[in-house]
């Protein structure tokens, strides 16, 4: 067990603004100061940090934070972001602070030997294990709700149908075919949308245990002839099933996509790169008009053609979109929700106003990327990308 700052008589934690232009979610919105306040802890919000998520300096302040400049939010005991530790430009100033936020530590080198070179203690809550006890703290799964939901808005808006089906004078539209690929939270988010918005949803998901929830939200089961055996992990997350596997799934979703108007793409597989479930020639059997949404396009996507942050328009006129900041898009309730998730994170780690670091905790082993400037997660030293920090 490790306490931080036993003499200080305030536990401080800083909340700047994010250094990632295209950010604008904030790690604590106003509601959550008082929590922490109880627990003990000082506020230190930077001016301004809150503005484009809609949170002004003025809540924050009726709520018991203290705003400061960048320095003093920077420097503060404990640092919390959405992402990342932050810029090389501001490096955080003191040996030993502890850094909170998403990472991505198995797939980013740079944010590790960040944590290292700036001897960091930092948790990446996007490595939150998947059991009961951490629910109140999955960042993942409550930023994921909302890129459920964008992507089937984005979709919406950018399909040549209309997603229900409506009896007019003019006679009778059926409604939209959508396809989700992936039943993890995101998946689930955007069938229940589509749903919502009176499309026909089907979903595919390698785990043969998503299939109830995808018949409870009113969709049907796309069942492949395919042998997915054991397809999570310990921790509940998808693994890499092998090439095989993979081309033979392939294939079949070519032939499932022919004949939809949308496509979600959900699956991810933590630290490796998103398995490509839809081939070039799969897109070239889609009708003129559909439209692809890849929200696994941070790690290449779930889609051959799919570009990060790009628009792209083959020459059958399908329409595939790669958005890597749909979270970012619907800022208010997404920093409302993230808020909450860190404020667990903290009451955890929080014991009568000191910061204490019990690495016998699933919870704290399962996040602690770095210990003083150490690297002490087991997952993140086995990773490929940090074989050589």
């Amino acid at each position: 067990m490790t306490v931080i700052d036993e003499a200080s008589p305030i536990l401080t934690v800083g909340v700047p603004k994010e250094t990632d232009a295209r950010e604008r979610r904030v790690a604590l919105v106003p509601a959550s100061v008082p929590v922490l306040t109880k627990a003990g802890v000082e506020v230190r919000f930077e001016r301004g940090a809150g503005e484009r998520a809609g949170y002004d300096d003025d809540a924050y302040a009726s709520h018991g934070a203290r705003l400061v400049d960048p320095h003093e939010a920077r420097t503060a005991d404990v640092v919390v972001r959405v992402r990342g530790w932050g810029g090389r430009t501001e490096a955080l100033e003191r040996p030993g602070q502890v850094a909170i936020g998403t990472a991505d530590p198995l797939d980013r080198l740079d944010v590790v030997r960040d944590a290292v070179e700036w001897k960091l203690t930092a948790f990446a809550l996007d490595l939150m294990p998947r059991i009961t006890r951490a629910q109140s703290m999955d960042v993942l799964s409550s930023q994921a709700t909302v890129v459920g939901y964008k992507a089937v808005v984005l979709a919406a808006s950018r399909s040549r149908r209309l997603f229900p089906m409506l009896t007019t004078a003019a006679g009778t539209l059926p409604p939209a075919q959508v396809l989700v690929l992936g039943a993890g939270v995101a998946g689930l988010q955007a069938i229940a949308t589509a749903r919502r918005l009176g499309a026909v949803v089907q979903a595919y998901d390698v785990r043969p245990a998503a299939q109830e929830d995808i018949e409870s939200l009113g969709a049907r089961p796309l069942l492949l002839p395919l042998e997915p055996g054991d397809a999570a992990d310990a921790s509940g997350y998808a693994k890499d099933l092998g090439d095989a596997f993979f081309a033979r799934q392939q294939a079949l979703l070519s032939d499932a996509v022919a004949g939809v108007d949308v496509v979600v793409c959900t699956a991810q597989i933590p630290g490796r790169p998103s398995p490509v479930l839809l081939t070039e020639e799969a897109v070239g059997r889609m009708r003129a008009g559909s439209v692809i949404v890849d929200c696994a396009a941070q790690r290449g996507g779930n889609c051959a053609l799919t570009r990060a942050d790009e628009e792209v328009l083959t020459a059958g006129e399908v329409t595939i979109l790669g958005p890597t900041d749909l979270a970012s898009s619907v800022p208010h309730d997404a920093s409302a929700m993230y808020s909450k998730n860190v404020t667990a994170f903290l009451e955890l780690l929080v014991r009568d106003g000191r910061l204490v670091i019990e690495l016998d905790d699933d919870i704290v082993r399962g996040t602690l990327v770095a210990r003083d400037g150490e690297l002490v997660h087991e997952g993140v030293i086995r990773s490929r990308e940090v074989e050589h920090v």
